[in-house]
């Protein structure tokens, strides 16, 4: 875990986890926003 925090590829890979899930829940939320507006 302190690998994840104190070098340079463990920061990348946070950042492109915490990347991911911001993506997700943004495309979760339009999706659900675009079907509650078709009915």
């Amino acid at each position: 875990m302190i690998d994840l925090f104190s070098t340079d590829y463990g920061l990348m890979s946070l950042g492109v986890i915490v990347f991911t899930l911001l993506m997700a829940a943004f495309f979760l939320r339009m999706f659900v926003h675009k079907m509650n507006n078709n009915e």
